[in-house]
């Protein structure tokens, strides 16, 4: 018999013998060709019979864990390995993976440490799992979805099917129309880096009996960092940069969403941000104080009182919007928001990236559409819309380079425009006008 130890030198020698190999992008269509082996036993009926840790392996589970990795793209692991070497690795080496993980013997690979900075200042650690590891936390995030996200509470916005940050904004909005002026602004220090395993894994063990993928889970959150080439054991916190870490930071905060609905508070939160609207400063103080000795007595999370307040909703930001009072209640953009949207947009219309300007635009479209579809300002957005018109009018002078170049487009872009001034301009410049 093959002992554990020897199953993960051969996984780990497997993956290292296939990223030495010149590997070629081999594609082939969804369910086609050599792929993942289904784990469902002939004659059972679909997620019947079998262990959970089975339906997380079954065919068309992983199909879709392995497009959702492909689509979503994203940066290597330790291993090096990418995103386009996946389906390559999965063709060669899945039945050696799929075997230990049924056996209790897969040991997810440390995750690799990456530092983001912050729009208000510091940084976010991210750790960046390997494509396989990914690919394994894909299908099991998954499967669990089904499980824990029907019983999550409804004013739970964050990373949910269904749900967004707007819905989060417009209830929020709604809370102040109906005279709850007064939030309870909570912010909680580092909650990601901060989630105690074991406080996390009772959570989880609620609802999933299978214990070899509750070891699966625990491996994942106990798999360490490498950072300058030494791996640091991760003995609390849910890494960010996984597919999973979403999933689990719900779980965890399920709790607090169910106590504020015992207390019958109003509530929004999405992922860590939180906030709760009462009609009274004093009121909101007294929920302050009980909300902090919960979250930090029962969850063990700590809240930075530093950047937490009571206090009106349009002096403080939610995902990135405010409010405004008048007649009627108003989103608007936060102005930290307002800066960096300028940010973004100076990056989306440097002159010296060369892209084609249909890109360009579509894909500054795609990012000014999650801040032109809520907020109300205006006047704002209108300013906003001339200068990205002059950026954009910038980018194409500069393509054009040559004066005949210019000339030339001006021209056909003068014609085009059908106007009975602008034909006749074309006329005199080529001596066709009597009056020239």
């Amino acid at each position: 018999m093959v002992s554990s130890n020897s199953k993960q030198r051969q996984q780990k020698t497997s993956q290292e013998a296939f990223l030495r190999k010149n590997v070629v992008n081999t594609q082939w269509a969804v369910g086609q060709g050599p792929s993942f082996e289904t784990a469902q036993p002939k004659g059972t009926t679909p997620n019947k019979g079998i262990g959970l840790l089975e339906q997380v392996l079954e065919r068309e589970n992983m199909l879709q864990a392995r497009h959702r990795v492909e689509r979503n793209q994203g940066a290597p692991g330790i291993d090096g390995m990418t995103v386009k070497d996946l389906r390559r690795y999965v063709k060669e080496n899945w039945a050696k993976t799929k075997e230990t993980l049924l056996e209790g013997t897969y040991k997810p690979s440390p995750v690799r440490r990456v530092e983001l900075p912050k729009p208000g200042g510091g940084t976010r650690l991210l750790g960046i799992p390997t494509v396989v590891d990914r690919l394994i936390q894909q299908a099991l995030n998954q499967v669990l979805t089904l499980i824990f996200d029907p019983d999550f509470s409804p004013y739970s916005y964050g990373f949910r099917t269904g749900k967004k940050g707007h819905d989060a904004v417009r209830q929020a909005k709604d809370y102040i129309q109906q005279g709850y002026k007064v939030v309870v602004d909570t912010d909680l220090s580092k909650f990601f880096d901060r989630v105690n395993h074991d406080r996390l894994m009772s959570r989880v063990a609620r609802k999933v009996k299978d214990k070899r993928v509750l070891k699966l889970i625990r491996a994942y959150l106990e798999a360490g960092v490498l950072q300058r080439g030494i791996v640091t054991k991760s003995e609390e916190g849910v890494q960010q940069g996984g597919p999973m870490s979403p999933l689990l930071g719900n779980i965890m905060l399920d709790d607090f969403d169910k106590e504020l609905t015992r207390r019958r508070h109003n509530f929004v939160r999405y992922a860590d941000d939180v906030n709760i609207y009462v009609k009274s400063f004093r009121a909101g103080r007294r929920v302050m104080d009980s909300i902090t000795k919960y979250l930090e007595g029962k969850l063990r999370l700590v809240v930075n009182l530093e950047k937490s307040s009571v206090d009106r909703p349009w002096k403080r930001k939610f995902l990135g919007f405010s409010f405004y009072t008048g007649k009627q209640i108003g989103i608007r953009l936060a102005p930290k928001t307002i800066e960096r949207l300028r940010e973004k947009i100076r990056e989306l219309t440097q002159r010296k990236t060369p892209i084609p300007m249909k890109d360009r635009v579509k894909e500054l479209s795609q990012y000014l559409m999650g801040y032109y579809a809520l907020a109300d300002a205006k006047k704002i957005l209108g300013h906003m819309d001339e200068w990205i018109r002059h950026r954009l009018r910038m980018c194409v002078w500069k393509q054009w380079k040559r004066v005949k170049t210019e000339f030339g487009s001006l021209e056909h872009m003068v014609l085009q425009s059908g106007w009975p001034w602008a034909i006749q301009i074309q006329e005199k410049a080529h001596g066709l006008h009597p009056c020239f």
